[in-house]
């Protein structure tokens, strides 16, 4: 490790075209720790670009530097020309090319480029030629500041740098509700001590939510859950029609997977939803019960332990149909816990 961050601390002593990259659809550390990233890297005089495969949701649209990110989406040329053009690209909470969707195929054909990985995911494939991977720390924004701090540049750490990595640690560890450590809290009580306002980051991220995702929380709650004693195991789902009904945008269903497993008796929660092409399910659990072995092993997916995700091109009920039917291969498990 220490002789990695060598290596990569000569690479960065000198200004270069830095491109940063982090996963399809991101969340709170995605966000968080590519813009936070960034901010550091602008203290050394790189010229630094964040480059998305989709659009954020609102509820960080307020990180400093946020309005800067080029959406692969929206701008494919001008994003594929900044990912041609750099010297350096940043690898950030994805731990393979498939997360990135087109801009996958645009990265790894770049041979003559440096890429570091920062991840905390499960199974980093081998495409980078510096992997930081620690799947035992809770965020890839707890990842940046270790990176910094093990580059010997903590007095770059600004207050919104700070408040970047903060909330990637926040949403990550579902307000330090799981994926802790005491070495976690060391790293938030420096964010702290050097200023950042962690009162004021909840209400940003958790307390500004329009009156729709009230109402699509109390529908999904009162309409949508399925409970399923015999394997500890809730289900919610979304149709098409209800993302049009309550015109549910990117972020709009963040965090309403969890809302399962506030129930006692429940261990396993999955969040099941009927895209335009796709069928996406989320999965979450408690204590030793992976849902990862699940979303890779029967949805084409990874994750965590206790958070994954994956995806179907069977229709929303036959998806349904299948989590159900691999349920019994986990029930003693289940049972256990």
């Amino acid at each position: 490790m220490e002789e990695k961050l060598v290596e990569v601390k000569k690479l960065l002593a000198h200004p270069k075209k830095i491109v940063i990259t982090s996963h399809r659809n991101p969340d709170g550390d995605a966000m968080g720790s590519s813009l936070g990233l960034q901010l550091f890297l602008d203290q050394f005089g790189h010229d630094t670009t964040v480059v998305l495969p989709s659009d954020y949701p609102d509820f960080v649209a307020w990180m400093k530097g946020s309005e800067r990110i080029l959406i692969h989406d929206d701008t494919p040329q001008e994003a594929d020309k900044k990912l041609k053009a750099a010297d350096i690209i940043f690898v950030l909470d994805y731990n393979g090319l498939d997360r990135v969707d087109k801009m996958g195929e645009v990265i790894g054909a770049l041979t003559d480029t440096t890429k570091i990985m920062i991840d905390h995911h499960l199974y980093p494939d081998d495409f980078c030629d510096f992997t930081f991977s620690d799947t035992s720390a809770s965020s890839t924004c707890e990842m940046i500041y270790d990176f910094i701090i093990g580059l010997e540049e903590q007095e770059k750490l600004t207050i919104p740098l700070g408040e970047c990595l903060y909330s990637g640690i926040l949403t990550d560890t579902g307000s330090f509700k799981y994926s802790t450590s005491s070495k976690l809290f060391r790293v938030v009580a420096g964010l702290k001590d050097m200023g950042v306002d962690d009162t004021e980051l909840q209400n940003l991220l958790f307390n500004s939510l329009p009156e729709k995702n009230l109402r699509l929380l109390g529908y999904c709650l009162n309409n949508c859950m399925e409970i399923l004693p015999e394997y500890k195991t809730g289900i919610i789902s979304l149709t098409k029609e209800d993302y049009e009904h309550f015109d549910i945008q990117r972020g709009d269903t963040e965090g309403i997977v969890n809302y399962l497993l506030m129930m006692k008796e429940i261990k396993l929660a999955a969040f099941i939803t009927e895209q335009p092409t796709i069928v996406k399910i989320s999965l979450r659990s408690k204590g030793d019960f992976s849902v990862q072995e699940i979303a890779k092993r029967h949805f084409r997916g990874g994750g965590h332990k206790n958070a994954s995700g994956g995806a179907s091109f069977k229709g929303l009920r036959s998806t349904i149909n299948k989590f159900k039917r691999v349920l019994p291969d986990y029930k003693e498990a289940l049972n256990q816990l």
